[in-house]
């Protein structure tokens, strides 16, 4: 009996553990360079290059130093660099995002990170950035950043920045995920295809149906 009782223990603190660091596990090797082929050993949904192939260009990604077109309806462009663009990536947890907005107004639009939490570091610019906590209190947190200052937004949440300023804003993101994903809300809500019904959403908005109708009409821009 009582190696039975051990033994349940030893299961409960292993399970609880495992729910303690849910996210991207640890590698068991130095690295898995991640391809499109379906021959190798399948780790967290990429498949591995053979190590006697890899090369630097699986680790490296050039140009993030360069601004991007922030000329969209959001006003706003994300640049990420995860397992897609850095094979190397691939069962390491982590990737990174730059994000350029445009000034007087320019939104990265309330969207969330399935996988990962978020740090974020302004480079350039004035950004008014924040988070929603979860039900029941769905307490928004905001803060406005300026150059150098650093943000998180706990993984899951709906979160967003949005320049205030009057120049262009530049912000870097780590993400603790290889692919933390990205469900931005009126995107996902309104232009879903195919579209949610509309009478659920009149009852979830408690608004008039011609106000979904119109949502659901409109053109939601993906700035990533």
């Amino acid at each position: 009996m009582e190696g039975l009782k051990f033994v349940l223990v030893f299961v409960l603190l292993a399970l609880a553990s495992s729910l303690t660091f849910a996210s991207d596990p640890s590698p068991l090797q130095d690295f898995c360079v991640a391809i499109n082929e379906t021959d190798g050993v399948f780790v967290n949904g990429k498949f591995c290059k053979d190590p006697k192939f890899v090369s630097e260009k699986d680790f490296f990604f050039p140009g993030l130093n360069i601004p991007r077109n922030t000329s969209n309806p959001v006003g706003s462009t994300v640049t990420p660099v995860n397992v897609v663009q850095i094979p190397g990536l691939n069962t390491l947890g982590i990737s990174l995002v730059r994000i350029d907005y445009a000034p007087y107004g320019g939104l990265n639009p309330p969207h969330t990170h399935p996988r990962a939490t978020e740090v974020l570091f302004v480079m350039e610019g004035t950004l008014y950035v924040g988070f929603v906590t979860s039900n029941p209190e769905n307490r928004l947190i905001t803060k406005v950043l300026n150059p150098g200052d650093v943000f998180v937004f706990p993984v899951g949440l709906i979160h967003f920045q949005f320049n205030v300023g009057k120049t262009n804003a530049v912000a870097f993101a780590g993400l603790s995920s290889q692919n933390p994903g990205v469900i931005t809300i009126g995107n996902a809500v309104f232009g879903s295809e195919p579209p949610i019904n509309p009478d659920v959403l009149t009852k979830a908005f408690q608004v008039d149906k011609s106000v979904v109708n119109f949502l659901q009409k409109q053109f939601w821009w993906d700035n990533n």
